[in-house]
Formats: C-alpha cells, structure tokens, sequence
C-alpha cells in the first residue's frame, strides 16, 4: 500500500499567533504515487477577528467574504479525519503547524497535535540543504523549476498545495508522467527546456562515416604535432 501524502497550505489574519491571528483557509491536497489526485480538503473559515491589511493584500480576502463561513470547531473533525494516518508536505511547516495546532487547542484541549497524528516533511528545508545560500521561498522555487500555468494575483491555501506539490516533485528527483488532473495542467510545461532542446539538438545530428583519406589526413597531422611539440597525442595512446 502506497504512502499516504498530503501537501497542505493556510492563509491566516496574519503573521504572529501569539498575537491573536487565526486561520482562515486551508487547503490540503492528496497526492499519491507522485501524482496529484481529485482528492482534497479545502474550506475558508470565520477568524472571528479584523484580518490584518498586509494580510489581505498577499491573499486577497475580505472578512466581509468570511462573515458565513464556519468556525475552525465546526470543521476540525473533518479536517483531521482527511490528515489521519499521511505524510504532511508544507513549506515553512513551523508556520502553518503553529496556527492550526493553536486551532485545534482553541476548538478543544483534548485535540492532538498534528505531530501526534502525521509525519511532517518541510519542503523549505530541502530546499535550503539543496540550495544553501539562495532565495528557497514557494515563488522562488517555482521560478527556478518553472514551474507556470497558475494565477499569482493572490496567494491561496489550495493554489498554494497545488504549487507546492509541483515544487516539492522537482525536489525530491523531478516529475515524470505527472498527472494534474487537479488543475488540468499538462505535465509538458514542467519539464526542463533546456533538456527539451537539448533533446532536440541531438535528433538533429547526422551520423557520417570517415573515408580513408580522411583517417590519413588525420593521423598525419597528429603525428606532426607530436614531433613538433615532443609530446604524445591522446589519440594515440592505448
């Protein structure tokens, strides 16, 4: 039986939970045998709180919009259900991990951790370890595995699950035959352009046969260089 992989994402009030901020979307995305699935969680929630303008200019959303949405309590069964028993993909995971355990202990003390319930994997740290010393942010890495075919006006927790699952597939050793039956992208644009010319510029090479005048003219010219310049040619050695 195949692991069980959930990448996940939140958009939030804003950036400190010790200050008060709470989670307004969450977007997790099942992914399976490296390829996206259909299967999803995704809801937008009432923070109960003003959202932060600099929040709202990263994602978009209003508390006018979020007015009639569920409290965190009301979906929390539902959510942990979805999570159970996986491996949760998150880039920056303390972030995200902070909001929704914080969440889950306002909804009730009794509630697990989401370190008790699933394995973490934090894609922001192998990026860093595979590229020390550079910008390893979501929308660094899409650009630097071209990674295109989404809408970057706002950030959003599913949008953001689908891109990480991108990302996170060229991480950890590339995509081959990916399916985006998630957002109906065709796998072709992901794939290297350098490699596609590269592929391109071979199938474009003509294979020819040298005469015997050639090979000759060949090893005569080597054997002036090598008298020439006292040395031994490396076509000459066995």
């Amino acid at each position: 039986m195949s692991k069980r992989f959930i990448v996940l994402d939140t958009e939030t009030t804003g950036l400190e939970v010790e200050q008060g901020h709470r989670v307004i979307e969450i977007g997790a995305l099942l992914v399976e045998d490296r390829k996206k699935t259909n299967e999803s969680f995704h809801v937008y929630l009432n923070p109960e709180r003003p959202i932060d303008d600099e929040a709202q200019k990263v994602h978009g959303i209003s508390n006018e919009q979020l007015k009639d949405e569920p409290k965190f309590p009301e979906i929390a069964e539902e959510f942990l259900k979805f999570i159970e028993n996986s491996t949760l993909i998150i880039h920056n995971a303390p972030f995200d991990l902070g909001f929704l355990n914080n969440e889950l202990k306002l909804a009730s003390v009794d509630n697990p951790s989401l370190e008790q319930k699933c394995e973490v994997i934090d894609s922001l740290l192998l990026a860093r370890e595979k590229y020390p010393g550079q910008r390893n942010s979501l929308d660094a890495l899409s650009k630097r595995f071209n990674v295109t075919g989404y809408d970057r006006t706002f950030h959003g927790a599913l949008l953001d699950a689908n891109i990480l699952a991108d990302v996170y597939f060229n991480l950890t050793g590339g995509q081959k035959n990916m399916d985006f039956s998630t957002n109906n992208q065709s796998a072709e644009h992901h794939n290297d352009p350098n490699e596609r010319a590269s592929q391109e510029k071979i199938e474009e090479i003509v294979a020819f046969k040298l005469s015997d005048e050639d090979l000759n003219n060949h090893d005569s010219r080597i054997s002036e260089i090598e008298s020439k310049y006292s040395i031994k040619a490396v076509w000459s050695k066995k």
